[in-house]
């Protein structure tokens, strides 16, 4: 695909990147496929599969309680728990506010490896890593922002996101779906969103501006960005999705280039 060649002009030291169809087809790539790069918070929605593994398992259930008080697994997934954004403190009643919290994601990966009795990085690897054939995908430390892999490996997950052999398909629809809608808050990097919505571990594009992904993006878009420079989206509307890894953090220079960028693939695929 031409528009991935966009990549050429990034202010970054390494770049990779890859678009994959509802299919599994692949319809380009560009860049270092084997190349390891910090996910950062692409690793959330790993994290999350492999914790609605657990609620198809049985081994936890998504209205158990999890977190603080009055919490659940979903609440934990959705960023609806009320915990702080890097502390492990309450500032609001969860189900009230959308506050993004890796702390969210660090006590769910707790709940999980007490309930299954493997430890969260191990249990991550033997349901959704290597059932999906992601040998270069590792979690070496946060389930919120831990994960290392590839654009190879991630081709792999894309694809299963848009037709789900792990989990039932329901399963999927409901987790990249808005889930506790019409709260407020804030998307790092973006400001304040009302909403602010948010499925179980994926983002949801919606309405939200400004964003991380383009101006042609279907508001039914869900996935994830970084602060090492990456990100990941789905956009069912364009029967599409696209993973970008780069080695220097987010920041200023991202902010033009990748909405630019997601919208120069979505042209292209129209276009095909």
């Amino acid at each position: 695909m031409q528009s991935l060649t966009l990549m050429q002009n990034w202010p970054v030291p390494t770049a990779a990147a890859a678009v994959v169809r509802r299919d599994g087809t692949l319809a380009g790539r560009y860049g270092p496929d084997s190349h390891p790069f910090r996910l950062a918070s692409v690793t959330k929605p790993l994290s999350a599969y492999a914790a609605l593994v657990a609620v198809e398992e049985g081994a936890v259930e998504l209205d158990e309680p999890a977190g603080p008080e009055g919490s659940t697994v979903g609440h934990l997934l959705a960023h609806t728990s009320g915990l702080a954004f890097d502390e492990h403190r309450t500032v609001a009643a969860p189900g009230t506010r959308r506050l993004y919290s890796n702390a969210g994601f660090e006590v769910l990966g707790d709940h999980i490896a007490k309930a299954t009795e493997i430890p969260f990085p191990e249990y991550l690897r033997q349901a959704v890593l290597e059932p999906l054939g992601m040998g270069s995908t590792s979690l070496t430390g946060s389930p919120a922002a831990g994960g290392i892999s590839t654009v190879g490996d991630l081709v792999r997950f894309a694809a299963e996101l848009q037709a789900p052999k792990l989990l039932a398909a329901g399963t999927v629809a409901e987790a990249t779906s808005v889930v506790f809608p019409g709260l407020k808050g804030v998307l790092p990097g973006y400001g304040h969103q009302n909403p602010n919505d948010w499925g179980l571990g994926f983002e949801i594009r919606g309405t939200k501006s400004p964003h991380w992904t383009g101006s042609a993006s279907s508001p039914r878009t869900f996935g994830h960005f970084g602060q090492s420079g990456t990100f990941l989206w789905v956009d069912p509307d364009a029967g599409a999705a696209c993973v970008a890894l780069t080695d220097r953090d987010f920041g200023e220079w991202a902010l033009p280039l990748w909405p630019a960028f997601t919208d120069a693939v979505l042209a292209e695929l129209r276009s095909a």
